[in-house]
């Protein structure tokens, strides 16, 4: 088939990889624009750019798809379908409309369930057991539109976003190329009005870890929001970047080192951190963090 790529960050490589090996012809890849990145802020390509080129695609990346020029420069590609995956601008009606079957879109829920920008980390810090991939037909609205294939997947209890996010970036790419095989014979199904909830974008405030809130949504916010933002505590005044967690035995003061291994009581149960982050330093695991800054039982960590 001709077709549109169009994807940004890194979810979305392992998806035109995937179609690149099965064989359709990428007329164009579409994605966000250069952006200054590094000490140097000099203009870095999205991981969709740098691997679209490394392939010898076309790389398009306006601004925006609302302007008469862009679409009909769109609608002049004849593609076949477009497949979206985290590309990160609306897509305007004769956008949807120019590709003869449609525009799909890979989307990292369970849908009608984490419409919107944030399904993997709302998923872990809500504490769903399961989530997947939809393959869905865009339509106007957020996430609307009917599901073509879906496929679940059990979320694993120290399962963090960056882990989900990669398997869930393979899944999608494995659906698509199902997807596109079966066009023909896939039935739209639409989405129930019933279950349906919003991922909203991550804020960096709630990244703050509350020590009286129970083990349980300690421990779902930190995996949840793994690496980034990345959930943060107060050792000895330095801040600290709490990366992987797992429920543990204990009780104590909400904040208190139970052990010379780094269990934390909070307001019900206990937290044993696994991976910690000091500012300006790579992440660690917590025997090669303790060897550095051992952190011995009776401390108390803080968030404020």
């Amino acid at each position: 088939m001709r077709v549109v790529f169009m994807g940004t960050p890194d979810f979305s490589v392992p998806v035109l990889d995937a179609l690149v090996e099965a064989g359709h012809e990428i007329v164009a890849v579409y994605c966000q624009p250069p952006r200054p990145a590094g000490r140097g802020k000099k203009d870095r390509p999205t991981p969709v750019h740098a691997r679209a080129a490394s392939l010898g695609l076309t790389v398009r990346h306006p601004v925006s798809l609302k302007s008469t020029e862009e679409q009909d420069a769109f609608e002049a590609l004849n593609a076949d379908v477009a497949v979206v995956v985290a590309y990160g601008l609306i897509l305007p009606q004769p956008i949807l409309d120019a590709p003869k079957q449609g525009c799909l879109n890979i989307h990292a829920s369970l849908l009608p369930r984490w419409r919107g920008a944030a399904p993997i980390h709302r998923a872990i810090m809500s504490g769903d057991a399961q989530t997947g991939i939809c393959i869905m037909q865009m339509e106007a609205g957020l996430d609307t539109g009917p599901v073509l294939l879906r496929e679940a997947t059990d979320i694993g209890i120290e399962e963090t976003t960056d882990q989900l996010h990669d398997r869930l970036s393979l899944m999608g790419a494995k659906l698509i190329v199902e997807a596109l095989r079966d066009l023909s014979d896939l039935k739209p199904e639409p989405q129930p009005e019933i279950g349906v909830t919003y991922a909203a974008k991550i804020d960096k405030s709630e990244a703050r870890i509350d020590w009286f809130q129970p083990a349980i949504e300690v421990d779902r916010q930190i995996r949840g929001l793994s690496p980034f933002p990345g959930a943060w505590t107060e050792i000895d005044g330095n801040r600290v970047k709490l990366l992987a967690s797992r429920l543990a035995e204990g009780q104590g003061v909400p904040g208190e080192v139970l052990d010379d291994a780094l269990t934390v009581a909070c307001g019900e149960g206990a937290v044993d951190l696994l991976r910690l982050q000091r500012a300006g330093k790579g992440a660690q695991d917590k025997e090669t963090f303790l060897r550095g800054w051992p952190i011995p039982a009776g401390s108390r960590l803080f968030s404020e």
